[in-house]
């Protein structure tokens, strides 16, 4: 669907703009060189969205099709995407919490949570990764959780949520996989942010070894990016480089 573009026609692409990781993101990307634009995606534009032509904001559902066929039609005209980051993500909203024994899973808490952190970056992959230039380095990456690591889990507990993101690693690893066959340079991957004083964190964030504003964990996590090489595609990685089990 995209043809490479001239550097200076590159835009970077945050889906999920409006959370808190999501819109440092977009603060971090507008402050490199090279983007032509940073594109802010969500299902709603935030009322103190900047008014700045290098910042578009597109609104879209993320769980409907047709709507993300027509999100992918609008950015292609904004420009070919060298950088698209999938900073979406669900642990708690009311009437769902993390679970401490197997005996509180329910099917409605697996279903929604699966949904949110594997089903719609799924699509999104399905969606966007098509516009990623076939012949030029490019990157598609996904926000998972340490957690979702089946090798490095040793307490047990948020069942639901680490199997989301457990499902969400390996449809990661499964995007990468294709991905190499048409576009050798680029690089699909998920990434893990640490605890990050958002909303989504903040509840659960007592006793972590260190906890990160939102713009030192996107900062950290956009310099981890700009590191990663074709052979890393597929991969699982920290906010400090390292390789995450699966």
């Amino acid at each position: 669907m995209a043809l490479d573009q001239e550097p200076d026609q590159r835009i970077a692409v945050v889906v999920g703009a409006g959370g808190g990781l999501g819109r440092a993101f977009v603060e971090e990307l507008r402050g490199e060189p090279g983007w032509a634009k940073v594109v802010g995606v969500g299902r709603r534009r935030p009322t103190d969205w900047p008014d700045d032509p290098r910042l578009p904001f597109l609104v879209a559902d993320l769980l409907d099709e047709q709507a993300l066929a027509e999100l992918a039609s609008a950015l292609a005209k904004l420009g070919a995407p060298g950088l698209i980051l999938i900073a979406t993500g669900l642990l708690h909203e009311p009437g769902l919490t993390p679970e401490k024994a197997m005996k509180a899973v329910t099917a409605a808490s697996l279903s929604r949570l699966f949904e949110v952190n594997a089903v719609l970056p799924a699509l999104i992959c399905k969606h966007l990764t098509p516009l990623l230039p076939r012949h030029e380095r490019a990157v598609i990456a996904a926000l998972s959780a340490r957690v979702g690591s089946i090798g490095d889990n040793r307490l047990g507990g948020w069942h639901a949520y680490r199997a989301s993101k457990a499902a969400l690693n390996m449809l990661i690893r499964c995007q990468a996989i294709e991905l190499s066959r048409e576009r050798p340079l680029a690089i699909c991957a998920a990434l893990h942010p640490g605890t990050v004083d958002t909303p989504l964190s903040t509840p659960f964030a007592r006793g972590a070894r260190s906890i990160a504003t939102p713009r030192e964990a996107a900062a950290k996590l956009l310099k981890v990016v700009h590191r990663l090489e074709a052979a890393d595609s597929g991969g699982f990685f920290d906010y400090d480089g390292a390789a995450v089990p699966w």
